[in-house]
């Protein structure tokens, strides 16, 4: 049966406002480098201030989840856009003015983070409610989120060179205000029917949020598949991503320059929207057992810079493991978005995003002491080994591996007419 079209109206808005905030998120980090370093600062103000970002989502993004499972999901993705256009427009005039402190950038940062953790978990839900092909949507919307991430830096930098870090800023309180007119066009469809099992066994209404926050906790338990890859995922953070994106940056620009870095991290973006392409033509059947097979494809990136490769074979290795990192990431968002009951979404995927960022820190702090113990090559070399551990130990679980697409089970007991539940 060939899959339905993942195109309408209220999709391509979403799509839009998707792609926009996350052009507008690649940029921020050049100009928060380039403002604050104008400024006088150095890079450890730099690094604070970014942090301030990520601290205030990573710790508050499961309590987003129960708030958007109990509250309008498109209001609150509206208002969380409008909050941040608010932050960088503030920003913005900082810079301009030349009146800037570093405490004011931090709570700006910390104001957009508490957003992000109220907007992000309110995505999982949207993407199954506007699209009955949800694998092609997830695909379309990551070769966006790619392209924009290729682009980012670039408007970025260019912007500074001919406006100022003010106008980057200015730039992207526009894109929060352009993604917000995007949903406050769309017309998002109700939940269509389905709960979770604790849900229809006391007839669920609305309860504290305390007992929304455990029931989401008990959903999450309850699915061996979903924490099983969320532990995995942590080893990945600690002994994968996390070393290998530092380290690469300073293996690369200490032995061939900022251009070859710039060139490698261009490359592994271009890999990525290969890897959404190849996720909008391939469907597997057991869509996990097939994302953790193209995730043994990332052992090129960390391989090819830690053997000390020239530039070339390290941009040919960040393209294949690119591709093989958005197809995994693909087939894992749409497993949660199609397995997991609609009222219960939100949060599972807030645990989801928790989880697979919480350690990711970790192997940051962790880069920097190993390398000065083992060498920055050998500490990747490390990192490419392990990540062929990563995918191994995900097919070594049954019900990982085994888990077949919803989608697939529906036709298996509706005829060759089943599929996704059709839009309410």
């Amino acid at each position: 049966m060939r899959p339905p079209s993942v195109w309408s109206r209220d999709f391509a808005l979403f799509f839009v406002a998707r792609a926009v905030a996350r052009l507008g998120d690649t940029m921020l980090p050049v100009a928060l480098a380039a403002g604050l370093l104008q400024h006088g600062y150095g890079a450890g103000a730099v690094g604070l201030a970014m942090a301030s970002t990520a601290a205030a989502f990573a710790g508050l993004v499961v309590f987003g989840g129960v708030i958007a499972d109990r509250f309008s999901t498109r209001k609150l993705m509206i208002g969380a856009d409008l909050v941040r256009l608010g932050t960088q427009a503030l920003a913005a005039v900082l810079f301009y003015s030349g009146h800037v402190v570093l405490w004011q950038i931090c709570a700006i940062g910390f104001a957009n983070g508490v957003a992000g953790a109220v907007f992000q978990p309110g995505v999982a839900s949207t993407v199954p409610r506007l699209a009955a092909d949800v694998q092609a949507a997830n695909g379309a919307i990551r070769i966006a989120e790619s392209s924009a991430q290729l682009a980012g830096p670039a408007v970025a930098g260019l912007l500074v060179g001919f406006a100022s870090p003010g106008g980057v800023f200015a730039a992207h309180a526009a894109t929060y205000a352009l993604s917000a007119l995007c949903l406050l066009l769309l017309r998002l469809p109700p939940l269509s029917p389905g709960g979770s099992p604790a849900a229809h066994a006391a007839g669920h209404a609305p309860g504290t949020f305390k007992a929304d926050l455990v029931e989401g906790w008990w959903e999450f338990r309850s699915r061996t598949w979903l924490w099983g890859v969320i532990a995995v995922w942590c080893l990945y953070m600690i002994a994968v991503w996390g070393p290998t994106v530092p380290l690469v940056a300073t293996e690369v620009v200490q032995q061939h320059g900022p251009r070859a870095y710039g060139l490698v991290n261009s490359a592994l973006g271009a890999g990525t929207v290969v890897g959404g392409f190849l996720a909008l033509r391939l469907r597997p059947r057991r869509m996990l057992r097939a994302g953790a097979l193209a995730l043994f494809a990332f052992v090129s990136f960390p391989a090819t810079v830690g053997a000390g490769l020239g530039v070339w074979a390290m941009a040919a290795g960040a393209v294949v493991a690119g591709a093989g990192q958005a197809f995994w990431g693909v087939m894992w968002a749409t497993t949660v978005q199609t397995q997991v009951p609609p009222d219960v979404l939100n949060r599972i995927h807030a645990y989801d995003v928790a989880g697979s960022l919480a350690m990711m820190p970790v192997g940051q702090a962790l880069a920097g002491p190993s390398a000065a113990l083992l060498g920055a090559g050998h500490v990747l070399l490390v990192s490419a080994a392990i990540s062929l551990v990563v995918p191994a130990a995900l097919l070594a679980v049954p019900a990982i591996r085994g888990l077949v697409r919803a989608d697939a089970t529906s036709t298996l007991r509706s005829g060759p007419r089943g599929g996704l539940p059709e839009e309410a």
